[in-house]
């Protein structure tokens, strides 16, 4: 049998460009860890969050961040919520299922999405081409999240700065979705 090495290759190939006011980057170091609460538990899944994430649970349009910046969570669906690290291990979902006492159901979907940070000061300009919900800063302040679609594919958003939001899609259509929002950043710019 040949020896075989098998190595990770990002969905973008790493893409990060820069165009007019706008920074539009993949982001390959993220680990995106689905936890789904048992019928009845919330209050022991909130319990060992709180204990070994130092994150509270968030509301269904927002987010929490650990109290050490490492882990921000949402909320995808009713007792549904992603955890998202900053890094990606192999070993980290046993680590995390193991830490969270069973509380919660946890599945690694870091493989699964593709995640873009777009950043700069006509960010939403660009966004709003295409996402059909508002992203004017009284109704999706900082932190905000929601789950929608861009250019019928289904997408995350979450705002993580005055002008710096991630995007989350499905890595399967990961080139047509940094189609849909370069073209808009590119539409946008003078």
């Amino acid at each position: 049998m040949a020896d075989m090495t098998l190595t990770a290759t990002p969905a973008l190939e790493g893409y990060d460009r820069t165009i007019g006011t706008m920074r539009l980057a993949e982001r390959t170091s993220l680990s995106l860890v689905s936890m789904a609460i048992p019928l009845d538990g919330e209050g022991r899944a909130a319990t060992a969050v709180r204990k070994h994430l130092h994150a509270e649970l968030p509301p269904a349009t927002g987010s929490t961040l650990s109290s050490d910046g490492s882990c921000r969570i949402i909320q995808t669906a009713a007792d549904q919520y992603m955890a998202i690290f900053e890094h990606h291990n192999d070993a980290f979902t046993d680590l995390l299922t193991n830490a969270l006492d069973g509380a919660v159901y946890v599945t690694d979907q870091s493989d699964v999405w593709v995640g873009l940070s777009l950043t700069g000061p006509d960010a939403v300009d660009a966004l709003e081409r295409l996402c059909p919900i508002d992203l004017h800063d009284s109704n999706f302040p900082v932190g905000a999240s929601a789950r929608t679609v861009m250019e019928h594919m289904g997408t995350i958003i979450l705002r993580t700065g005055q002008h710096d939001y991630l995007l989350l899609s499905a890595r399967s259509s990961a080139g047509s979705f940094l189609h849909a929002v370069e073209t808009s950043v590119r539409y946008t710019q003078p």
